[in-house]
């Protein structure tokens, strides 16, 4: 377990919104619970944690978030037994990839005390918020942001780091349909695509736009030199299975160093399964969709833990997958939220619990 001497300060609600929430018809990140975590960057140090209700943030227009979009995050879960007890999956990393991130975006990275004691004292006065049963889940979202008032193109001397605790259900509900982008990036070499940026994920949203008006969900991202090679699809890295080895991309300063991404990887490795960490060609792709050696393609990440391709796009022609018997996508996802919900060993250690103070 991990400790801490951080003083945060709580401010509990005084009548909590639990009993309202119909957690059977949750639409994904909208819905948020009672308390939020906040600290201030301000005279090079961090200040004044504390946990209080959840709710509007009074902020500067000139602050230079809105102007030169100094701002990262993260994605965690927080799961429940069927015990009533609740656990993380692999924080530590979620923790480093953090202030990774923040560090790449000149944000001062947050210090590692306050960051799990935070979570703790969170979960404890929200755990009611985190329903039972395979499917439910708390998603965590840790950010970080610049406050510094002014236009200057300079990095910000003030930040506001917070965490926000939200019910969830299932992020994608059945197989996703992919286009392989022939145009637009994701990001480019010695740019900011392995670090969570907002700004990120904001320029995805034009291109994948497009892919939905082909009846496409998601694009999978090519490198931005020559659009040859496959990276990831959409949010979430992805995986191939050709024949029975699985491929994906490694990792650089244009992909993300995915925590579920790397969790397939080690189940796949336990289990006797050949893993092929390198670049793929789209050329590559097509060939073997066409002489029947694809078997599956499937995304990885927090919020949709796998996510199945039922079909890919390239050159105006589509390319459906047959489902496996033997499929590797639902294998990997069963295995993973076994030791998320804490249904099955964990030979790995990456469950974390939650003491109930």
């Amino acid at each position: 377990m991990n400790t801490s001497t951080a003083n945060i300060s709580v401010t509990k609600v005084t009548n909590s919104r639990l009993a309202e929430v119909d957690f059977d018809n949750l639409t994904f990140g909208s819905t948020f619970t009672d308390h939020m975590f906040v600290c201030d960057f301000k005279d090079g140090a961090w200040h004044n944690p504390a946990i209080v209700p959840y709710g509007p943030l009074t902020i500067s227009p000139a602050a230079k978030v809105f102007h030169y979009g100094q701002a990262v995050f993260e994605g965690m879960k927080a799961y429940k037994d069927d015990n009533g007890e609740v656990f993380l999956f692999r924080p530590e990393q979620n923790f480093e990839r953090i202030n990774k991130s923040s560090k790449r975006m000149a944000i001062p990275e947050f210090p590692r005390d306050i960051f799990f004691e935070a979570l703790h004292k969170l979960l404890d006065l929200d755990k009611g918020w985190v329903q039972s049963g395979v499917g439910n889940s708390l998603y965590i979202r840790p950010f970080a942001m610049a406050t510094q008032v002014g236009v200057s193109a300079s990095p910000s001397d003030e930040y506001k780091f917070i965490i926000l605790l939200s019910p969830v259900k299932a992020y994608y509900t059945g197989d996703v349909r992919v286009t392989i982008a022939q145009k637009y990036s994701r990001s480019a070499d010695g740019g900011v695509g392995a670090a969570k940026a907002a700004g990120n994920y904001g320029a995805q949203f034009y291109p994948t736009n497009l892919a939905r008006e082909k009846g496409f969900q998601q694009v999978v991202w090519t490198d931005s030199n020559e659009h040859k090679y496959l990276e990831e699809a959409g949010t979430m890295n992805v995986f191939f299975r050709i024949n029975d080895t699985l491929i994906t991309a490694p990792t650089s300063d244009r992909i993300l160093d995915g925590i579920t991404r790397k969790s397939v990887i080690s189940l796949a490795e336990r289990a006797g399964i050949d893993v092929d960490v390198r670049r793929l060609a789209v050329s590559e792709l097509v060939d073997a969709a066409n002489n029947g050696s694809l078997k599956e393609i499937f995304g990885s990440g927090t919020a949709a833990v796998i996510s199945p391709v039922s079909a890919f796009g390239y050159n105006d022609k589509v390319y459906d997958l047959q489902k496996q018997d033997d499929s590797y996508a639902t294998k990997f996802k069963q295995q993973l939220m076994d030791i998320q919900y804490n249904r099955s060993e964990d030979p790995f250690g990456w469950r974390y619990p939650i003491a109930n103070d």
